[in-house]
């Protein structure tokens, strides 16, 4: 035999090689699916969820290493569990006592109760400021003696730069307040509140009590009470924005459900906002000559008066506790207001800066990929071993205590409050949760029966994950009984 002819691999060699390979490829497969819990693993067999469309990490807060994980390097849409991303990067970067300042400022002179000039309400991005807290801000212009405005009130909102916001763009519900993208003078979530109370009997109006009041919108009350039983009690509920603008509302509430609250966002946040000014003013008992407008605050109008939010702590329990997809995106905005220099998309900025806070706290930043910060997205990512280092990390900081108090408790409150009920393991674990269709995620920390704390997080990516619930609450079961 030469050697050129003993150099070629003989045929039966290469299959042996391609067999080895794909055997070994199958055994890694079925490692990987045997290192499930036998408890997750049968939850996801029964909702038809193979395990290579499921990431898990879980660590104990006091080790080095993981305890299970699974296809953790693989970057999967995490649906809301992307606020702890958000929440992280703004508590590290503002510190959980950092407020926003609303100021009002004018120019003129106010004689016998007359402004003579023009109102300027200035925006500091604050994420949760209410209609409440901007009534009394003009009630207290009324208490120092301004009863009439010769001039405009101009709403300055612009400390935030954004982009254009479509909030049809996500599913086509653009009258859902979760769908209402950020602005610098951002009020009341940009939502519209309606408060409905159905009649006695089928066929009565609906009455309708909405808050804030929006000066030049139409609400057209067609709701009727119906005989049906209390099931899910919205199904039958309709709204549309016709021109004008009015508001419709259609469809019908059971008598059994009794009173309800609903809301929609009619408006873009900035329209929302000088419509809600306009009509405080007006209930206030204010005059005003000239109109309720966008603009910006000069350089020479004088201060009036100031309104702190409350501290970012608070605003992050907010967000957490009940999945603020509108507070989310503020305060991504707001990161990338830090750096405003040149930057005409504070957004895509904020994105930048919370990417940066994760890579200097250590956690591994590759496939993350962040759009508006509160996971209602189709592409945005993040990896199940990044979420398990970002919760490890903030175990670490001084901020930890507001960081997990923020997260809802299963069993107990929040988007959590029916997990784990009837479970040993209720009241256990502070977790957020995350659902868009074809996503179902939880990350957050438990604490097992001998009182040592992990960290636990699991995303689904396919599309029965709906179906993965039982799966996710095994798993934090699992971890609660010490992995047994």
């Amino acid at each position: 035999m030469s050697a050129s002819t003993a150099s070629k691999p003989r045929p039966f060699v290469i299959l042996s090689l391609v067999l080895a390979c794909l055997l070994s490829a199958v055994d890694a497969r079925a490692a990987g699916e045997e290192t499930l819990p036998s408890s997750v693993r049968q939850a996801l067999d029964q909702a038809r969820v193979p395990a290579d469309a499921v990431g898990i990490w879980v660590q104990a807060v006091d080790s080095d290493t993981p305890a299970l994980a699974i296809n953790a390097d693989q970057p999967m849409n995490p649906a809301s569990v992307m606020k702890l991303v958000t929440a992280f990067a703004s508590l590290e970067y503002f510190g959980p006592s950092h407020t926003w300042q609303t100021r009002i400022s004018s120019t003129g002179t106010v004689r016998n109760g007359v402004l003579q000039g023009d109102l300027y309400i200035v925006g500091g991005g604050d994420p949760v400021l209410s209609y409440e807290r901007a009534w009394k801000l003009l009630r207290r212009l009324r208490a120092l003696g301004v009863d009439t405005i010769t001039g405009d009130i101009v709403l300055d909102g612009s400390v935030l730069r954004l982009p254009a916001h479509d909030p049809d763009a996500f599913d086509g519900r653009g009258l859902r307040p979760y769908n209402s993208g950020p602005y610098g003078l951002l009020l009341h979530f940009n939502t519209l509140q309606l408060a409905l109370f159905p009649g006695n009997g089928p066929n009565d109006a609906v009455t309708v009590a909405s808050e804030p009041p929006l000066n030049g919108v139409v609400i057209d009350n067609r709701l009727q009470t119906s005989g049906a039983s209390c099931g899910v009690w919205y199904r039958d509920l309709e709204a549309r924005v016709e021109p004008g603008p009015r508001l419709v509302l259609s469809g019908s509430l059971p008598a059994s459900c009794g009173p309800r609250n609903w809301s929609a966002a009619p408006l873009p946040p900035e329209d929302f906002s000088t419509a809600t000014i306009a009509g405080l003013w007006k209930e206030v008992g204010g005059q005003l000559q000239g109109q309720v407008r966008s603009g910006t605050a000069p350089r020479e109008a004088r201060p009036q008066l100031v309104d702190d939010s409350p501290a970012l702590a608070e605003i992050v329990r907010d967000m957490n506790k009940w999945s603020s997809n509108v507070i989310a995106r503020q305060l991504l905005a707001n990161l990338g207001s830090t750096n405003a220099d040149g930057v005409a998309d504070m957004v895509a900025a904020g994105a930048q800066v919370a990417t940066a806070q994760l890579a200097a706290a250590g956690v591994q930043t590759a496939g993350l990929v962040i759009e508006n910060g509160a996971g209602l997205s189709r592409i945005e990512r993040v990896r199940a071993d990044s979420l398990g280092q970002l919760l490890i990390a903030a175990w670490q900081r001084p901020w930890m205590a507001e960081f997990i108090a923020a997260l809802p408790i299963a069993g107990e409150d929040g988007t959590a409050r029916k997990r784990l009920v009837g479970s040993p393991a209720r009241g256990q674990a502070h977790i957020k949760t995350g659902t868009i269709n074809g996503v179902r995620a939880i990350a957050g920390y438990v604490l097992d029966h001998d009182g040592r704390r992990h960290v636990v997080v699991m995303l689904v990516n396919h599309a029965e994950a709906a179906s993965t619930r039982a799966a996710q609450d095994a798993l934090l079961e699992w971890v609660w009984a010490g992995g047994r």
